[in-house]
């Protein structure tokens, strides 16, 4: 069987809760005032914003939570709180303004104090007994927290709000450092006047509005998720990033800074991903592309996944790789005495030529780096010399397979 918690404010006779609340509400407006006042001595930097009616929003806010609590009281304790809807603009403006809620949660608890003061008085003139004031004491406090609840809902609106507004200006300054000098809007071309390094003045007006130094040097990175839900990389307020693409990107400033390369791979972890070379800052799409490209190479297996690659680590890939309709037609033409050789005989003629080519060593020494017996080098280079002639003997020939020869091994088609 539950037992009903006695409340002692219900025990006080209707006409002294009447003549209580009469008398509260008489004091309303010159209270409100005198609380505001208190408020601007102890914070004299708290702006006073004006209403529609000129009237300053923080003195309409108390006198309204001074008329809800009083309307409270009278209803009974045990009802819910009603709480004035400006104090939910009062934790807006604070978001909006930059600032944190403690200052606003000590103003709202030194406002409490002062009415609570006057309150104790006026039960004291109409004899309300001690148990039923602590109880509305009691009360006041969770009206506190109520309006305290409000202001922190206001905060974090403004707080989504402005994170969201951040992030639409952040991808439109993304997309114009990508966009090339033809596409940028008027007035942005590398010749017009701006800031040092000729910065378009549209793009310097995008990076000020979010607060974004300019830099002199950026790399891009692309990332691929590594699963829809997964959590964006936490990189360091400095560095640009956009989330809503496929292939997620950022904008690293000054990527050769000390200690950038480490923040960046703690930062990405779990994410495989590429970052092009450090470029001037109007040819960020320059970096994309190779970042890009390492990406692709990444997706077909071709480079490592896991991790964040440098581009200028994986160079010769990136040369060797992406263009493979040149380089498979080079391969045909210059590989093409192989054909009469057999698979397995022809890569190990292709392994010993490539060995060779790089090395321009011995027979003994191309024999450690291919683990076989120099006798057999040997044999492997006559044929060389059988099957091309005198092409060995060009520069620009020996070049040329050298590079497709390197482009084959990055496949993974030689040792």
């Amino acid at each position: 069987m539950v037992t009903a918690v006695r409340s002692a404010w219900r025990e006080v006779p209707p006409y002294q809760v009447r003549q209580f609340a009469a008398l509260a509400l008489d004091e309303v407006p010159a209270l409100a005032q005198d609380i505001l006042r208190e408020i601007r001595h102890e914070y004299p930097q708290l702006p006073l914003v004006p209403d529609e009616f000129g009237e300053p929003r923080a003195l309409v806010g108390i006198r309204q939570s001074l008329e809800h609590f009083v309307a409270h009281m009278t209803s009974g304790l045990d009802g819910p709180h009603v709480h004035p809807r400006v104090f939910q603009e009062f934790g807006r403006g604070e978001g909006m303004q930059g600032r944190s809620l403690d200052a606003l949660q000590a103003i709202y608890r030194l406002g409490v104090r002062l009415a609570w003061r006057r309150l104790a008085e006026i039960g004291q003139q109409v004899a309300i007994p001690a148990p039923a004031m602590y109880e509305l004491a009691e009360s006041g406090f969770e009206y506190l927290d109520g309006l305290v609840a409000e202001s922190v809902r206001g905060y974090a609106e403004a707080a989504a709000r402005q994170a969201g507004e951040r992030l639409r200006l952040q991808r439109r300054l993304m997309e114009q450092l990508f966009a090339s000098p033809g596409k940028r809007p008027r007035g942005s071309g590398a010749g017009a006047a701006g800031g040092a390094g000729g910065v378009p003045p549209a793009l310097a007006e995008r990076a000020a509005r979010i607060g974004w130094p300019l830099p002199e040097r950026v790399a891009v990175a692309v990332l691929l998720r590594p699963a829809r839900e997964a959590v964006a990389p936490a990189v360091a307020p400095d560095v640009l990033l956009d989330m809503e693409c496929e292939r997620p990107r950022m904008v690293v400033p000054e990527p050769d800074a000390p200690g950038r390369r480490e923040l960046l791979g703690r930062a990405a972890a779990g994410w495989s991903g590429a970052i092009g070379p450090a470029v001037p800052l109007l040819d960020a799409a320059k970096s994309l592309r190779w970042a890009g490209a390492a990406v692709d190479l990444t997706e077909r297996g071709l480079l490592p996944a896991g991790e964040l690659l440098q581009c200028t680590e994986h160079t010769e890939a990136l040369v060797l790789l992406p263009p493979e309709e040149l380089i498979d037609d080079l391969t045909r033409r210059r590989l093409a005495p192989l054909d009469s050789c057999g698979p397995t005989h022809g890569r190990r003629l292709a392994e010993t030529l490539l060995a060779w080519l790089e090395t321009r060593g011995g027979a003994p020494e191309i024999a450690a780096r291919l683990g076989v017996h120099p006798q057999t080098v040997r044999y492997r280079l006559r044929q060389i010399r059988e099957l091309w002639g005198g092409e060995m003997d060009d520069p620009d020939r020996r070049f040329e397979l050298e590079l497709v020869l390197r482009a084959r091994r990055l496949r993974g088609e030689l040792s």
